[in-house]
């Protein structure tokens, strides 16, 4: 089977550093006051939101902090070895991430060194998916993971087999016909059932 992953808040734990800079980015660098965070969000730009930016503010945010966040993150707990041992039971691994390409540093790169770093396997990396369910079509995913609710209800809604990585950013949604996985070996265990049936 072709599995789709997403990286950021599924594999990596990105929300953890990202909403510390976002923080910092807000108070420190633009003096505002920080107000109630709602911690639901629709999107992978959760801080955006959280935080009421505007694209320029968003983009200087970026500029600034997104290469130091994208070295500093690390794998979720037992990522690494249910994705192992999904590539050794034959599965092939798709990593399908919305990072985008800058003219300030090159994502690629960092995301395959950060990848190699942690000698997490993968078959293909696709950067910049801003539609991926046009990118899983492509590809012939059989079954995607992601903690965004956009793409798992989006991907949910063609068929294909979805889980949803439980984060803090999607605690209040129930979507028809994703699943929900609260760790990675729930998840493994998770697809470990899928091929059985």
């Amino acid at each position: 089977m072709n599995i789709g992953i997403d990286i950021d808040d599924t594999i990596a734990n990105t929300y953890d550093v990202l909403f510390n800079y976002a923080q910092n980015y807000t108070i420190n660098d633009m003096g505002k006051e920080i107000k109630d965070v709602n911690r639901n969000s629709i999107t992978h730009m959760y801080c955006k939101d959280f935080h009421d930016w505007n694209k320029k503010e968003e983009t200087e945010f970026l500029d600034k902090y997104y290469e130091r966040m994208v070295l500093k993150v690390q794998p979720k707990m037992y990522a690494v070895e249910n994705i192992r041992k999904l590539k050794e039971s034959g599965e092939q691994i798709y990593l399908i991430t919305a990072r985008f390409l800058s003219d300030k540093f090159d994502v690629e790169k960092l995301t395959k060194d950060w990848l190699e770093k942690y000698n997490i396997p993968y078959d293909k990396l696709i950067l910049n998916s801003q539609n991926k369910v046009i990118v899983a079509k492509e590809n012939d995913i059989d079954i995607f993971v992601d903690d965004s609710i956009k793409n798992c209800t989006e991907m949910a809604n063609v068929g294909i087999k979805t889980y949803m990585m439980d984060t803090i950013i999607n605690k209040d949604f129930e979507g028809e016909n994703i699943e929900r996985v609260y760790s990675w070996p729930h998840l493994y265990q998770k697809i470990e059932n899928y091929r059985k049936d």
